[in-house]
């Protein structure tokens, strides 16, 4: 019983991402991505400012930590920390 509510749930959810209902912001196809080979010759550059928006427990557990990014809780109030950033800098989120 257990293993056929399982793949019902399985089922369920694949359906809902199929149909958009579960989607990841920055996948909005707006929002430009660039790879870390990208990024490195930014880094350290005044008019770049990185953030670190991981969840607490994925950054804590991290050992890869971007020198001189910002951390930022993003299931605080985001909207009071973005506010923070100048809009005329080039901002990139990880």
């Amino acid at each position: 019983m257990r293993r056929k509510r399982f793949w019902i749930f399985l089922a369920l959810t694949l359906g809902l991402f199929q149909a958009g209902y579960f989607q990841c912001p920055a996948s909005d196809g707006k929002t430009p991505k660039i790879t870390k080979e990208e990024l490195k010759p930014m880094l350290g550059n005044p008019d770049v400012i990185i953030i670190d928006v991981r969840l607490d427990t994925d950054w804590e557990k991290s050992d890869s930590k971007i020198k001189g990014a910002v951390r930022e809780d993003p299931e605080g109030d985001v909207q009071a920390w973005a506010e923070k950033y100048s809009k005329s800098k080039t901002i990139v989120f990880y």
